[in-house]
């Protein structure tokens, strides 16, 4: 397995990911959480809730034409596993988001940095299972 890690585009990938957030806080009072972006965004209760929400989604799906625009290239897109594996895996994911009261995204930026005790347990947690999968589809049942 390739890897596509590079120190320049991470350290540029997590200023915009702070700068994001910080900005939603400034401007909006919200957290930047991927999870609760997208539930609001079909649950919203207002015109305002769904505005916010629907200009952070449509960001994130016209951001990587801005980076085809700067560099003239995109990375190759590789998805080995089936189509219904991955709506599985959306499905897993968005109960467990639910059920820890909020995602990666928004317990690792923004509640790790506002010290928040929930984000203090979860992060570790979703960290340990996630090293935790990868061990048993590699290795115990070689996918």
């Amino acid at each position: 397995m390739e890897t596509m890690f590079t120190p320049f585009a991470s350290f540029g990938g997590g200023l915009l990911i702070g700068l994001g957030a910080v900005l939603l806080m400034l401007g909006l009072g919200r957290i930047l959480g991927a999870t609760g972006i997208m539930s609001g965004l079909v649950f919203a209760d207002s015109r305002d809730e769904f505005s916010w929400r629907a200009a952070m989604v449509v960001g994130m799906i016209l951001a990587p034409g801005l980076i085809f625009l700067v560099t003239g290239a995109m990375p190759e897109l590789s998805v080995p596993v089936s189509p219904w594996m991955i709506v599985i895996g959306g499905v897993i994911v968005g109960f467990g988001a639910s059920l820890g009261s909020g995602c990666t995204s928004g317990h690792g930026v923004c509640g790790l940095s506002r010290l928040s005790v929930r984000s203090i347990v979860a992060v570790p947690t979703f960290m340990f299972t996630a090293a935790i999968t990868v061990y048993l589809i590699r290795h115990v049942f070689g996918a």
